[in-house]
């Protein structure tokens, strides 16, 4: 089987049996990269020399017998929000330009001891603000089933790569379904874990309490083992979580005997596509064929879900932008007339329009005439969504349903209208306001010919569910 074709437990499966090396496999995918990256613009950075020297470390280690797991010597892209020591970590800014980290993420050293071999920096929404991958300074990425349309955000890069065999698994964040929704897009996997099951120590802040780092592959299998490699208790990381369930690779089981899954009707009334909504429901037919308990039921507030997202979100973010000055690191404006003259020049000339939108919006928000009517009110609607999942989850055990209104939007669409852009997260923030895992599963394609989603909801640590799920579902795709 070609390399590109693989899995990831399918190529490291075959380098340790010595059918190839990580060498080969970095090379394969070094070439790759280099042949379609022009169409696609899945990469701000690919360090070419720095992966071969990795490969072949991890090769002697493997050959050793050191390294033995279901990621060694397996090449994965790490989305440019995510610090890599030595290597530019840009968020896809003007503002980042320059900057590489003096030190690198839990997330990402995770990878590295369990031998991944790191290909290079993805683009992104700039500062993971947008779900079309649009709003980069390098560039829209253009999605790989159909370069017309956008491939989702902001990890749109890493999912991208995956869909464009640029890479055999890559890493994201989801602050409100940004690696469902472009999992949706390209038509691969991808789940945010429950808050604070991955380390965010290295994770370039957008919103913190909503922020999570996760994996987007080709496979259920691989996304089990890639979480397993990513989950690790880290105390530079206040919000990090200890827990002894994290054997994520033994949820992968054919079975939803009795499992009781609720289809949430506010999630399928007006504004879903109805070829996304036919094939969300016939996933849910599957699922119910092998026995799991499938059922309607009303979740509410889901139409407050938006305006508190975007409230609690922009208001972190004017916060955590604050430290992009000008002063300590990344573009400084080359004219200006004092300290104040530099700040203003430097932040005006080096955040693009997205990001300022929010700055502002968040600094709104939690100015003094208004923070008791938007941001607390916000913070209070957060706690009665979290409230009505967990009312959800005392019956039923997942929560499906889709993970977008509709499959990909052309490029150019959604920028027009930011308001609309917004509402494409509909069905995803949520889990972020209430730190629940859920991942994006392929479910089909319209008319098209582009990728639908099915979206898995679970409650707090529950991934093994999930999983579950997720994998009896694709082994009945697989075999029909």
């Amino acid at each position: 089987m070609n390399v590109l074709d693989m899995t990831a437990t399918q190529l490291s499966a075959a380098i340790r049996a010595g059918e190839t090396t990580a060498v080969e496999a970095a090379e394969t995918l070094l070439a790759q990269i280099e042949k379609e990256d022009k169409k696609y613009n899945c990469y701000v950075t690919v360090d070419r020399e720095g992966a071969l020297t990795q490969a072949r470390a991890v090769q002697e280690k493997i050959e050793a017998g050191e390294l033995a797991g279901p990621l060694a010597g397996v090449p994965v892209a790490v989305k440019d929000n995510i610090c890599t020591e030595g290597l530019l970590t840009t968020c896809s800014s003007k503002i980042l330009h320059n900057f590489a980290p003096t030190y690198t993420a839990e997330a990402v050293k995770n990878l590295q001891k369990a031998g991944a071999v790191i290909l290079g920096k993805t683009n992104m929404d700039e500062f993971a603000m947008g779900s079309t991958t649009e709003t980069s300074a390098y560039g829209p990425t253009k999605n790989p089933r159909n370069p017309a349309h956008v491939p989702g955000g902001s990890s749109g890069g890493s999912a991208a790569a995956v869909a464009a065999g640029e890479c055999i698994y890559a890493i994201g964040s989801d602050t409100g379904g940004s690696i469902r929704q472009p999992a949706s897009y390209c038509g691969v996997v991808g789940m945010k874990p429950t808050y604070g099951t991955v380390s965010r120590y290295g994770l370039i802040a957008y919103g913190s309490s909503l922020d999570q780092i996760g994996p987007l592959t080709k496979s259920v299998e691989d996304c089990a083992a890639v979480l397993e490699a990513l989950t690790s208790h880290d105390t530079k990381d206040s919000t990090s979580v200890s827990r002894d369930d994290t054997d994520f690779t033994t949820a992968l089981a054919e079975d939803v005997k009795g499992l009781r899954i609720g289809i949430p009707n506010d999630y399928l009334g007006e504004g879903l596509n109805d070829e996304v909504r036919t094939a969300v429901l016939q996933a849910a037919e599957v699922l119910a064929g092998k026995g799991a308990v499938v059922e309607r039921f009303d979740l509410s507030l889901v139409e407050y879900a938006i305006p508190a997202y975007y409230t609690i979100a922009a208001a972190e973010a004017s916060s955590n932008l604050e430290r992009f000055d000008g002063i300590k690191y990344g573009y400084r404006t080359e004219e200006y007339a004092g300290l104040h003259n530099m700040y203003k020049k430097s932040r005006s000339e080096g955040f693009g329009e997205e990001v300022k939108r929010r700055i502002m919006l968040g600094s709104f928000v939690l100015s003094s005439g208004y923070y008791d009517a938007y941001y607390l009110k916000a913070l209070k609607v957060k706690a009665l969504i979290k409230k009505a999942f967990d009312e959800a989850f005392s019956r039923y055990d997942l929560i499906l349903g889709p993970v977008a209104p509709a499959t990909a939007p052309k490029l150019g669409e959604s920028l027009a209208d930011p308001i609309q852009m917004y509402l494409g997260d509909i069905y995803t923030i949520a889990v972020n306001l209430a730190g629940l895992p859920a991942m994006s599963v392929p479910c089909g394609e319209d008319s098209r010919g582009l990728p639908i989603g099915l979206q898995l909801i679970g409650d707090c640590f529950q991934e093994k569910k999930l999983i579950r799920a997720a994998y009896t579902y694709e082994q009945r795709e697989k075999k029909f």
